[in-house]
């Protein structure tokens, strides 16, 4: 019996330890993990830090905290776009869409030296040589009663005939000849003016002497080519009445022609009248051809922001076409390719104003920004990159116009949402606001320092332009702001705001950063008040990191204060305030 007993009571115990055992680790993984889930949530909450706020009217807007737009001064919003926590600028894409549209990205890198460092490749087409082009036309009136050349490519031969004219002048002046033929012993002058008339006709002694031995008057006349070449306009038909002068046919000698290439802006100085071009062209992709640059364009095309370069071709072997695409290379002195990052041309979209690339900004998933980037010389089949790109940034380099439509199609800022990418100024025409007239009054008193500090702005002057920020900042600070609606109230706060920054700031650059918000929150208030002056409103399309900024003036001539002296014309007049 005692034995029995023994045996429970180890049994208890043993009972007892295994259940601690169990039981007792089980709790201490519940308080680790209870531990470790309060230490995953104060590790998010750190995450918010980074969060971005954007406004939902002016999403170029992103500030690191919450605030007032500076532009409208709605409320700030958070800048993520659904459940992907995305920034307002950021788009994402589908796995299978990016292999279906088989996108394909290139991490950026220092440029690597190649067979084609300090070339700048340049693209054009064939063109007739204008200076061998010749026009042949009719020495005298009549109706072309055949036409030997009618169609544009054939070939003509010089003597060849052209035109078979009959021509009613001609027909009195051989009359007059047969006559004169008669009396030349006795009135030689007679004779020789009227031989010499059918001369300035361009008849051969030939035919005027064949005329005047058969005494036969002829009624149709011969044209022929003075010239060899190639038909490259046909600029009457058969049956057409021509005048003394008037054009048959064009010829161009096609043993040389032009090829006319587009350079950038920013390649003009590398250009100059002889420097040696290397073509090459599809046709003949195995051949390099040598040419002479004859003529640089001295007007730049406004639309494309290009100039023509022309080289000079021998052409005796007919290999070159005009309208043929051709490709040169010019020895340029180009940037060292040390510390010069370098894109794929296929990378880029070029809006006309601007270049564009698509930046993949997470390492591990398919989202995607747009950047706007400047680009330097074009070698090969790359770009360098002047700004706008860091060495290590992953772009896109295969259907980058794909991922740009769904950038489109999700609502974001892309190259073909022009309504994404509009003009600051035009949102200022329709911001509505209303004031009294005590604070129209009021306001007006500020403006004159205002104008003062924007003189100062232009004279590059920073310690005038904080003199006259405080003073502008004074004025304002007089004005009752109780009766003031709400995005009134933060225009007006908001100007006060960078008006003391710019007072306490000797940078000028610095001051002219916050010279561009000011303006983005005092034009608009002098647009809505009644005013007691004219003012123009003029903007620098260049200002702002090529975004563009405004100010007011009292004079239609420009004077930019964002630039001063080194751009002091830069800008032009986009409203007038009565």
């Amino acid at each position: 019996m005692n034995k029995n007993i023994l045996y429970i009571a180890i049994a208890v115990i043993i009972g007892l330890g295994a259940g601690w055992l169990i039981f007792g680790n089980s709790s201490d993984n519940a308080a680790n993990k209870d531990t470790s889930d309060m230490s995953d949530q104060h590790d998010h909450s750190g995450e918010s830090a980074d969060q971005m706020w954007t406004c939902s009217m002016h999403p170029q807007i992103m500030q690191p905290e919450a605030g007032d737009c500076p532009i409208c001064g709605m409320d700030l919003i958070p800048a993520e776009a659904g459940a992907e926590g995305l920034a307002a600028n950021e788009i994402k894409m589908a796995e299978n869409a990016m292999a279906l549209a088989n996108i394909q990205t290139t991490i950026v890198g220092n440029a690597e030296a190649s067979d084609d460092d300090g070339m700048i490749s340049l693209s054009g087409k064939i063109a007739a040589n204008e200076e061998n082009n010749t026009v042949q036309a009719s020495y005298f009136k009549g109706r072309i009663e055949r036409l030997n050349v009618n169609y544009e490519g054939q070939q003509v031969n010089r003597g060849q005939l052209l035109a078979t004219i009959y021509a009613p002048d001609l027909v009195a002046a051989q009359q007059e000849l047969i006559t004169a033929a008669s009396l030349k012993e006795s009135q030689p002058a007679l004779y020789k003016a009227v031989r010499n008339k059918l001369k300035n006709w361009k008849l051969s002694d030939t035919q005027i002497n064949a005329i005047e031995e058969s005494g036969t008057v002829r009624e149709n006349f011969p044209i022929y080519a003075t010239v060899s070449g190639t038909v490259s306009e046909v600029m009457a038909a058969q049956g057409d009445y021509v005048n003394q002068g008037q054009p048959i046919v064009k010829l161009s000698n096609l043993n040389s022609v032009w090829a006319e290439f587009d350079a950038y802006e920013n390649q003009i100085a590398l250009f100059n009248i002889r420097q040696k071009i290397n073509i090459t062209t599809n046709a003949y992709p195995n051949k390099e051809f040598e040419g002479t640059i004859s003529f640089i364009d001295p007007i730049l095309n406004n639309s494309t922001r290009t100039v023509t370069v022309r080289a000079t071709l021998q052409n005796r072997e007919d290999l070159f076409k005009p309208g043929m695409f051709v490709t040169g290379k010019v020895k340029g002195a180009t940037q060292t390719m040390e510390n010069i990052l370098s894109v794929p041309a296929s990378a880029v979209l070029w809006t006309g104003e601007r270049s564009l690339v698509y930046v993949k900004t997470n390492p591990n998933e398919p989202v995607f920004e747009m950047r706007e980037v400047t680009l330097g010389n074009r070698s090969g089949e790359n770009y360098q990159v002047s700004a706008g790109l860091n060495n290590g940034d992953e772009i896109v380099t295969n259907g980058t116009f794909t991922v740009d439509a769904a950038a489109q199609l999700q609502g974001k800022k892309s190259m073909m949402n022009q309504q994404m990418m509009q003009d600051e100024s035009a949102m200022m025409d329709d911001m509505e606001m209303s004031f009294s007239n005590a604070f129209s009054s009021d306001f007006n008193k500020a403006i004159p320092s205002y104008l003062k500090m924007k003189d100062a702005f232009v004279a590059s002057d920073a310690g005038q332009v904080s003199a006259f920020a405080k003073a502008t900042s004074k004025k304002l600070k007089e004005i009752s702001i109780t009766e003031l609606g709400k995005m009134e109230k933060q225009h007006l706060t908001k100007s006060i705001e960078m008006l003391d920054a710019i007072a306490t700031n000797e940078n000028l650059e610095n001051q002219r950063a916050h010279f561009v918000i000011l303006n983005e929150n005092v034009v608009p208030i002098a647009m809505n008040i009644e005013n007691t002056t004219n003012y123009y409103v003029q903007k620098c399309p260049m200002a702002n990191n090529n975004k563009g900024a405004v100010w007011l003036s009292t004079e239609e001539k420009i004077k930019n204060p964002y630039y001063g002296d080194a751009m002091l014309t830069c800008g032009s007049v986009i409203n007038e305030i009565n």
